[in-house]
């Protein structure tokens, strides 16, 4: 079945006139080949559209359930060029996202409601996920780009791209009450020595677990590592139940969780990380029109 726009345009140009000859000279065509083009579409659909007589024309009930669909039709043509325009401009389309936990109290609110300001008919698919699944999806072409810790892995380093998004210290997130932090805007490793370590797994986040004991061991400490979580979500759980202490980026402090006190720290400690990796080779119109966004700020 091969129907026309042509077609359909002219079909509602009868129907709503309900007359041939006022349809064709709305048209700016003589009425035969507009009568050709109607009995021509009725055969293709294989019912009638119209009732004739020879003082009127009305629809029959295929016509009449046909003229919506032809006027959606024709609305949804008319529409395809600005349609392809916005696509392959960036400005409607799918982002396929995903992000760390951590990212979820400090970029990635601010940054998606102002993406969604200036590009509203992007759709964004968003999944929390850790680094290295991340980087595996994006490896894999599964994802546009990931908000995630650094630094990439030299395997990854030949097919990714990597922007810096923040740079943030780490502070202390320890339980209501302990007496170490109590009335102290500062505090060092050393009082709280004795607590065991609320840490995320080295497989999960290599850079991130080092630069953590490596805070304990500038300060001559090695942590009693007591539990080990995926999500900062539940870090911070595990630190109000009372099981332990961690070391949070700063963002964290967001997280406001009943039985958690946030403390800056005395002892000196590496910035924590996030950024943005994408594949090189990914030419995704949107994709660029959302790095454009980042590299302005």
């Amino acid at each position: 079945m091969n129907i026309e726009l042509r077609q359909l345009r002219y079909f509602i140009a009868v129907a709503e006139e309900n007359h041939f000859g006022r349809a064709a000279a709305r048209l700016h065509m003589t009425q035969p080949p507009l009568s050709q083009t109607i009995q021509a579409l009725e055969a293709t659909l294989g019912v009638p559209l119209f009732a004739r007589t020879k003082r009127s024309v009305s629809l029959t009930p295929a016509g009449a359930a046909l003229l919506p669909e032809a006027r959606r039709i024709l609305q949804q043509a008319t529409a395809l060029p600005d349609l392809a325009r916005r696509a392959a401009s960036g400005e409607s389309g799918l982002l396929s996202l995903s992000f760390v936990s951590t990212a979820d109290y400090s970029l990635l609110p601010p940054l998606l409601r102002e993406f969604r300001e200036h590009h509203p008919q992007v759709q964004i698919n968003l999944r929390e996920a850790t680094t290295d699944i991340q980087l595996d999806d994006l490896l894999q072409g599964r994802i546009d780009a990931g908000l995630l810790i650094p630094p990439l892995p030299e395997k990854a380093k030949s097919e990714l791209d990597y922007m810096t998004l923040l740079s943030e210290p780490l502070i202390l997130a320890a339980p209501h009450g302990l007496k170490a932090v109590q009335e102290r805007k500062a505090v060092g490793l050393k009082m709280v020595a004795d607590m065991p370590l609320i840490i995320f797994p080295r497989r999960i986040a290599p850079a991130f677990h080092d630069s953590i004991l490596g805070c304990f061991r500038d300060a001559g400490l090695t942590p009693r590592i007591g539990q080990e979580a995926i999500q900062m979500q539940t870090i911070v759980g595990l630190v109000s139940a009372g099981m332990g202490i961690a070391l949070v980026p700063q963002s964290v402090s967001n997280l406001k969780r009943p039985g958690v006190e946030y403390r800056n720290l005395n002892n000196k400690t590496l910035p924590f990380e996030t950024g943005l990796a994408w594949r090189r080779d990914n030419a995704s119109p949107v994709l660029r029109t959302f790095l454009e966004l980042l590299r302005r700020k």
